[in-house]
């Protein structure tokens, strides 16, 4: 059996494809900060502290519900392009100012940084339930 996608269906199965692993990603790490897990606000409150950010525990709630329900409208595609950026962000930071910008320490942090940026730039395609902007072509 051969399945044939055309330019425009492929761009829009692997949009999908980088939506559904940066959501689930994201999810889980955002869930395990605000419910319960590793390393719950508390822990990442004290992180953020000691890498000497400004108001930790508001930034700790900020990127902990940001990358919940970040993670969240990935998947369904929800304001994929804006969301995106704001994943990004916080990818660019734990890259640069956690892990020093170090490979290998940092290499999922800029894979995860790589996909967010692929999405804030195209968008999420044709399976995003809500669709911003224009669709590339």
């Amino acid at each position: 059996m051969t399945i044939t996608l055309d330019a425009a269906r492929r761009r829009d199965v692997t949009l999908l494809i980088l939506r559904l692993a940066l959501g689930i990603i994201f999810i889980y790490h955002g869930y395990g900060k605000l419910f319960g897990g590793a390393p719950g606000i508390p822990a990442f409150t004290g992180m953020l502290a000691k890498f000497g950010f400004p108001m930790p525990a508001f930034f700790a709630w900020l990127v902990s519900i940001t990358e919940f329900f970040g993670g969240i409208a990935m998947i369904l595609g929800v304001l994929v392009p804006q969301v995106a950026l704001l994943l990004a962000i916080i990818m660019a930071v734990a890259f640069l100012v956690v892990k020093k910008a170090a490979l290998p320490a940092g290499d999922a942090d800029l894979a995860l940084l790589g996909m967010a940026l692929a999405l804030a730039l195209m968008g999420g395609g044709a399976y995003a339930v809500f669709k911003s902007g224009k669709r590339t072509p």
